[in-house]
């Protein structure tokens, strides 16, 4: 029986790629406006670089970027990034359809919430709370309270033990087959795949379940939990 529905934010809660490169965009306008000499596609090529070498949470991305293109940092125009970064993030930090309509169903079936999430605590509650969400969540566990990235097993068991759940007591539901599925199923857990979410082609998740629309959740809680 399905106790609990443990869910992935990135991708899986909140269009992320989408916030950050509209925030990039905006960022790399901004410091050209300021007054950095380059070309924006070059620019906004050269951060991501960086991101996907470096995480894509690094929080001096632009520091590093400047740095490393420009042998220092103008703090008018990393100023004016970061500024640029922040007011377009915020505009454009949005929940998939359906988020919060599944969230209150799964509430009112008694279905317990949770977050297992690779990002650093703070920015992982920034999130949450930002996105109204922070009601429905039992516990949440980030890098920071395990040390640990998915598909480590160490998150997933953290978050049940927090939780005092079983591991087919819950369902994770995910968009990184490689890191959500893969670590979830290792610990027995019940998986679905967030295909709407999906940022890496992926063909085959391995997932229990593959879902288009996070409501289609509610269907499989009841029909594991008819059996």
């Amino acid at each position: 029986m399905i106790k609990a529905v443990i869910f992935d934010i990135d991708n899986t809660l909140m269009d992320f790629m989408r916030m950050k490169r509209a925030a990039v965009d905006a960022a790399v306008d901004a410091m050209i406006d300021a007054g950095l000499n380059v070309k924006k596609e070059e620019m906004i090529e050269k951060i991501f670089n960086v991101y996907w070498q470096e995480g894509i949470e690094d929080q001096n991305i632009f520091d590093k970027v400047l740095t490393k293109e420009f042998g220092q940092v103008d703090y008018k125009i990393l100023a004016a990034g970061i500024i640029g970064y922040k007011r377009a993030k915020e505009g454009h930090m949005t929940l998939y359809p359906h988020v919060k309509l599944t969230m209150t169903e799964l509430m009112k079936m008694g279905i317990r919430m949770g977050v297992v999430s690779d990002a650093p605590r703070l920015p992982v509650w920034l999130r949450i709370v930002g996105l109204g969400l922070h009601h429905y969540f039992e516990n949440v566990v980030s890098y920071d309270d395990t040390g640990e990235r998915k598909p480590s097993t160490k998150p997933f068991k953290k978050i049940l033990e927090l939780m005092k759940l079983k591991p087919d007591e819950a369902l994770m539901l995910g968009d990184w087959a490689e890191r959500d599925i893969v670590g979830a199923k290792n610990v027995g857990m019940v998986t679905a795949w967030a295909r709407y979410g999906n940022q890496f082609d992926t063909k085959i998740s391995g997932a229990d379940y593959e879902i288009d629309d996070i409501y289609q959740l509610i269907n499989i809680v009841k029909e594991k939990n008819s059996l």
